[in-house]
């Protein structure tokens, strides 16, 4: 699986992965570091994420099982260089909790709500 970094025709796609309009994908791409993982040429997944103080914070995480696992080690990679933290918020029901796990995150408590779902708080520390 190969990771690149997302560019504005990606939009669409990461679109379809998350049943957001692709306006917001577009603005995403320009707003945060956003990484695509592809089999051939088939997107499999993406994600996003940003630093802000002593912290890397993946804002979105969205594909295969697979793709997730590969995609994580993105923000882990750049956090780790730059001696930073990660931090993901996960739906309390989503299937992405095992992908945290696998990757070596805690559970640090809940996170937000978001429209009503409850999310728990995973963390990496450098």
């Amino acid at each position: 699986m190969d990771v690149r970094d997302a560019v504005e025709a990606d939009a669409e796609r990461m679109a379809e992965l998350t049943g957001s309009p692709a306006d917001v994908m577009r603005n995403l791409v320009h707003d945060r570091t956003v990484r695509i993982a592809e089999a051939g040429e088939e997107t499999r997944g993406f994600v996003s994420f940003d630093a802000q103080r002593e912290t890397v914070h993946v804002t979105q995480l969205e594909g295969t099982h697979d793709a997730c696992e590969r995609l994580l080690e993105e923000p882990v990679r750049f956090a780790e260089r730059e001696g930073m933290a990660v931090e993901l918020l996960v739906a309390e029901d989503d299937d992405l909790r095992a992908v945290a796990h696998e990757a070596g995150f805690t559970e640090h408590g809940e996170g937000p709500r978001f429209e009503g779902t409850r999310t728990v708080r995973y963390r990496l520390d450098a």
